[in-house]
């Protein structure tokens, strides 16, 4: 984890030196992140009963089961999905076919499964929580919009309450694909360009049911905005955050959390944060990012303001809105823990 000496003296020295409201000292001289009704401590011990840190290489995505588990995936194939409870224990851990692996969607029918997806084996998967792989698909080739199976190189997807499947191909062509409950390929839309109905790294994928009808918000990162669209893939708006290259957006409650991978006005590794929205899409909080601002309904420019993070590449919010954020090219760190201040 982050060097805890070399933290407290970034902080204060942002705190001394930088009028910035992005945290304050709480009256246990813990840091408080975030702004409004959306800030949090951090819980650096949450882990620290962990006797052997399991190998890791980048910490992509996160679930949160029934039974009140923490999944997180790794690229590391000795151990591709590590499975803690709240308390930081790690309970098991399994998979070692994934080498790209990158997005995960947790799904309910009878029992829980997990879709993954796979950025190196040009594929993605069902999975029961135990492991076992249950469907493979490949490159769409017979959509007509790939020539090439390796143009597919999928990065997440979302599935409806019927067992339908979007997937988002957000470092390959740009496309999504929605497919029925039994796999076969329904729609495909999006795909690079310059119009609103386009994408460029489509790197996430979520389904909005807080919508009066249930839509698609897909992230449009190289632009720094989501896209809502309908579930037959109309264009409907664009929710614009400058200076944030958000990765895939979770939707708890009434809000939309991301994390950001960089900010983009910086053009600097090791400059990420999360935001979080509120169902009018109006950013709320920003954490160990600039505090949100609009001037003339316009979002201003975010960035980092405090050296929390690397490259937060998620988020996920558990039965007390605890958040967990994991980091690509972050030093291996596991995740990190945040608890609300109330």
């Amino acid at each position: 984890m982050m060097d805890r000496r070399t933290f407290i003296i970034d902080t204060a020295m942002l705190a001394t030196s930088i009028s910035f409201p992005f945290h304050f000292f709480d009256h246990n001289k813990n840091i408080v992140f975030g702004h409004q009704n959306k800030r949090y401590t951090w819980d650096e011990h949450w882990l620290d009963g962990l006797i052997n840190k399991p190998s890791v290489k980048d910490c992509h995505e996160m679930v949160f089961t029934d039974k009140k588990e923490v999944i997180l995936l790794t690229n590391d194939t000795k151990n591709n999905i590590l499975i803690f409870d709240k308390s930081g224990k790690l309970n098991r851990s399994w998979g070692h076919d994934f080498p790209g692996a990158h997005g995960m969607t947790i799904h309910n029918e009878a029992e829980q499964y997990l879709f993954i997806t796979d950025t190196e084996k040009h594929q993605f998967y069902k999975t029961t929580l135990n492991g076992k792989i249950l469907n493979t698909w490949d490159c769409p080739l017979e959509t007509g919009k790939y020539s090439d199976k390796k143009a597919f190189v999928p990065t997440e997807t979302a599935i409806t309450k019927e067992g339908e499947i979007y997937v988002a191909d957000g470092y390959g062509a740009q496309y999504i694909t929605h497919y029925d409950r039994d796999g076969h390929i329904k729609n495909i839309f999006g795909g690079r360009g310059d119009g609103d109905e386009h994408l460029d790294n489509a790197h996430g994928i979520c389904i909005d049911y807080r919508t009066v009808k249930p839509t698609l918000i897909i992230t449009d990162r190289n632009r720094c905005c989501f896209k809502r669209f309908t579930m037959t893939g109309d264009f409907l708006e664009k929710i614009v955050i400058p200076g944030a290259n958000m990765c895939r957006p979770v939707i708890s409650g009434d809000y939309l959390y991301a994390a950001v991978l960089t900010s983009y006005n910086t053009g600097n590794a090791n400059t990420g944060f999360v935001i979080i929205l509120d169902k009018d899409n109006q950013l709320v909080s920003a954490i160990a990012g600039t505090t949100p601002e609009y001037k003339k309904g316009i979002c201003q420019t975010m960035q980092q303001t405090v050296k929390l993070f690397k490259h937060p590449h998620d988020v996920m919010i558990d039965d007390e809105d605890n958040l967990y954020v994991c980091q690509w090219n972050s030093g291996q760190i596991l995740p990190m823990k945040f608890v609300p201040y109330v």
